[in-house]
C-alpha cells in the first residue's frame, strides 16, 4: 500500500494508506471525506460553550437584555425541556447567545474530557507518528461527543442549537471561517510533485507500481494554481544545518586564535633579551643632542 502524506498549503493533515491501482477520483473523494470529517470534530467550540453556559436561547432572543426580552414578551420554549442532567447552575453568557445555565462540574468534565479525547482521535499527531487515517478515526470521535451532549442533556438540546445542528449536519457555514475550510470534489485538486494528479488516472500512473512508496500529496483548490514546492530540507534538518555551521566558525575561529604568532614580537619571546640584560643593553634610548 502506498502511504500519501497530505497536505494543504505547509499544514500537515493526515497520512492516507492506498494501492496504486487506485484511481486518482477515488483518492480525491476519499482525501475530501476526511478533511471535512476531520474539521467538524477539531470544531468543538460550541459545545465548550454548551459546558460553561448552557442551551442556546433562540435566534429571536439572543443578545438581548432581560428588559428587552420582557418588553418584547419573548419566550424560550425550550428552557423547561433542555436541562442538564444533575442540575444547572446559573452563569450567564456575556456575548447573550446562550441562556447562561451551567452544568454541574460533573457534567461539564464529561463533555470537556469529550472534546479533548475526540480532538485527539484525529491528531496531525498522528501523522508524525506513522499512523494512517481512516474515516474510522472521525466517526468514532463524533460518537463520543454525540454520546457526551446525550448524556449530559438527556432531553435533547434545542433545534437551534450550534452543537445539534452539527451532529444533524444543518449547521451553517456561510460566510464563517469552517466554511471557507470545507472542501469540495468538484473544486478541489490533489498534486504531487509540481504536476495535478488527473481524476481519470490511476495513481500507477505517476508513482509507478512500488507499493512500499511514500510520497506528499497536497490539496488545493481548483483554478488557484500549483502549490509551493516542498523546501528541499525539513524545518528539523535546517535547524542541524545552522548548528552544525555555528560550530565549524567556532572551530575556525578557535584555530585562528591558536595559530596567532604576534606573541613573537613581545620581549620575553626574544632568545637574546638575557644576553642583552647581562650587558646593560636593554632599554636603552637615544635622544638627540
Amino acid at each position: 500500500m502506498v502511504l500519501l502524506h497530505v497536505k494543504r498549503g505547509e499544514e500537515s493533515l493526515f497520512l492516507l494508506e492506498v494501492g496504486v491501482s487506485t484511481g486518482v477520483g477515488e483518492v480525491l473523494e476519499r482525501v475530501v471525506q476526511l478533511h471535512n470529517a476531520t474539521l467538524k470534530v477539531l470544531d468543538c467550540a460550541d459545545i465548550e460553550q454548551l459546558a460553561e453556559y448552557g442551551p442556546s436561547l433562540p435566534p429571536e432572543m439572543q443578545g438581548l437584555a432581560d428588559e428587552q426580552i420582557e418588553e418584547l414578551n419573548l419566550k424560550d420554549d425550550w428552557a423547561e425541556k433542555s436541562v442538564a442532567s444533575g442540575g444547572e447552575v446559573e452563569n450567564r453568557d456575556p456575548t447573550g447567545r446562550r441562556c447562561g445555565r451551567q452544568p454541574t462540574e460533573k457534567i461539564r468534565k464529561v463533555l470537556l474530557d469529550a472534546v479533548r479525547e475526540a480532538k485527539g482521535l484525529v491528531s496531525k499527531e498522528l501523522a508524525k507518528a506513522g499512523t494512517p487515517m481512516t474515516l474510522r478515526h472521525p466517526q468514532d470521535a463524533l460518537a463520543l461527543l454525540g454520546g457526551a451532549v446525550t448524556m449530559a442533556y438527556p432531553a435533547g438540546l434545542p433545534p437551534h442549537d450550534p452543537v445539534r445542528e452539527e451532529r444533524e449536519s444543518r449547521e451553517r457555514l456561510e460566510g464563517t471561517q469552517a466554511g471557507k475550510m470545507v472542501l469540495e470534489s468538484a473544486m478541489t485538486q490533489l498534486w504531487f510533485a509540481g504536476k495535478e494528479l488527473q481524476c481519470d488516472k490511476r495513481l500507477r500512473d505517476y508513482l509507478g507500481n512500488n507499493e512500499k512508496t511514500k510520497v506528499i500529496v497536497k490539496v488545493q483548490r481548483r483554478g488557484v494554481g500549483a502549490p509551493a514546492r516542498e523546501p528541499q530540507l525539513t524545518p528539523d534538518q535546517q535547524k542541524a544545518l545552522m548548528v552544525q555551521q555555528f560550530k565549524r566558525r567556532e572551530e575556525l575561529q578557535k584555530l585562528e586564535e591558536a595559530e596567532d604568532d604576534s606573541y613573537l614580537d613581545s620581549s620575553w619571546a626574544d632568545s637574546r633579551q638575557l644576553h642583552r640584560s647581562f650587558q646593560g643593553l636593554c632599554n636603552i634610548t637615544w635622544k638627540p643632542h
